[in-house]
């Protein structure tokens, strides 16, 4: 796609907030980038708008990792686990996601946003534990559910972080501070394997995408920056995340049934 000199800046803008989201709830990421890089920058194919959103949130996943690791907030075992289990359902998924119609997988993406945000608001004031580590007893529920949120993140062309998230503290009960960080891991790689899918099958903007690396590289360092500040106060980013998500689902649910 050609871009104007308008759609690159806005591209950039787009990547800001983008990079901001993950740095600081540790996804939203492509929440965010699919109706972003559709309703703003104007990709007129949604499968062309999920696939390059997909490597642009993997590589901007993978950098705010950086400063989430560097502050001990990564639970590195835990999160592996559950990368591992939800790349083989990511790449299942993917296939499955590129046989629906794009409006359709828009909507649809859009209730399950919903959902997760209100499940997500009635467990805003859960503290979690801090000293949380891989067992037995968690294993079994980090299998099961990396799978699962990979297979959602595939079908969806979306890094999965506002499902990898909760998912993680169901699965372990660790703080929500530590589930972002460690949720990177997964949304990295969940992002990886559903980019790889589809720029198989030509649905990558290359150009695209390193514009939204570039304005991502900002918004992650004040994202992160942010996220520090409000992890002091008690279910404020649970509270954070859950209404970014649900106030843009309801944005790509009136576009996408056409309702006004």
């Amino acid at each position: 796609m050609a871009l104007s000199y308008l759609q690159m800046a806005l591209a950039i803008f787009s990547g800001v907030g983008v990079g901001f989201s993950l740095g600081l709830i540790g996804g939203g990421g492509s929440i965010l980038a699919v109706p972003l890089l559709v309703y703003v920058v104007g990709v007129n194919n949604p499968h062309v708008a999920i696939g390059t959103s997909a490597v642009a949130v993997a590589l901007n996943a993978g950098l705010n990792l950086v400063p989430h690791a560097r502050a001990g907030n990564v639970k590195w075992r835990c999160a592996s686990v559950f990368a591992a289990a939800g790349v083989v359902g990511a790449l299942a998924g993917s296939i499955l996601g590129k046989m629906m119609d794009g409006q359709r997988l828009l909507a649809l993406f859009a209730v399950v946003m919903i959902i997760v945000s209100v499940l997500m608001l009635r467990r805003s004031d859960a503290e979690g534990d801090a000293s949380v580590r891989l067992s037995r007893e968690n294993l079994p529920q980090l299998l099961l559910l990396g799978g699962g949120t990979g297979i959602l993140s595939g079908f969806f062309g979306i890094g999965g972080g506002f499902l990898i998230v909760p998912a993680l503290i169901v699965a372990t009960g660790m703080p929500m501070l530590n589930a972002i960080g460690s949720s990177l891991v997964s949304v990295t790689a969940f992002g990886l394997a559903t980019a790889a899918s589809y720029a198989w099958s030509g649905l990558v903007d290359g150009p695209l995408v390193i514009l939204f690396v570039v304005g991502g590289l900002a918004g992650g360092l004040l994202g992160v920056r942010s996220g520090k500040w409000l992890g002091g106060r008690k279910g404020a980013l649970i509270r954070v995340f859950a209404v970014v998500l649900i106030a843009v689902a309801i944005y790509m649910l009136v576009r996408s049934l056409h309702l006004f």
